[in-house]
């Protein structure tokens, strides 16, 4: 089947990851300058530099995951195939849906997924804009797009052909 419509988005906001990395380089600083400060090592100081180094470790796997998390959206004229890795991955038949079309969500808490928002379920790394679908079942869901207009010219051919 051919993918009528393809988008790959990722974590890009400047200021996400300089705050990322600011906090992941603070325990590195204090590592440094506690053995500066008290070059021998106690108990007491052997426990502070090991949650020291539990914190800057999973600030690390932190800035991974955001590295890795990418939201993927493919439309063809069967399904919406959506995968929000590592967490989600969806396939929505368009037989599925009830309703089909792209909106300004405007601020629902953030980013990433957003649980129990007025349009259901949204998924965003950026951004206001999304296709919201509500489905034959009820539920509802929002996937965040940065190609408005190209999604909205698809989602009009490929909904109004169902």
């Amino acid at each position: 089947m051919k993918i009528e419509f393809h988008e790959k988005q990722k974590f890009t906001q400047w200021w996400l990851w300089l705050l990322l990395i600011a906090i992941s380089v603070l325990p590195f600083i204090g590592i440094f300058f506690s053995h500066l400060i008290f070059p021998e090592s106690d108990a007491e100081n052997i426990s502070d530099s090991s949650s020291t180094i539990i914190f800057a470790v999973t600030m690390v796997l932190v800035i991974i995951l955001f590295l890795l998390m990418t939201l993927k959206t493919e439309i063809d004229q069967k399904a919406i195939k959506m995968s929000f890795f590592p967490f989600v991955k969806k396939r929505i038949e368009w037989k599925d849906v009830k309703k089909a079309e792209v909106i300004n969500y405007g601020f629902v808490g953030g980013w990433g997924i957003r649980l129990f928002t007025n349009y259901g379920t949204v998924y965003n790394t950026s951004g206001n804009k999304g296709l919201a679908l509500e489905l034959q079942n009820g539920k509802r869901l929002v996937i965040g797009t940065q190609k408005e207009q190209e999604l909205s010219r698809i989602v009009k051919n490929i909904y109004n052909q169902s």
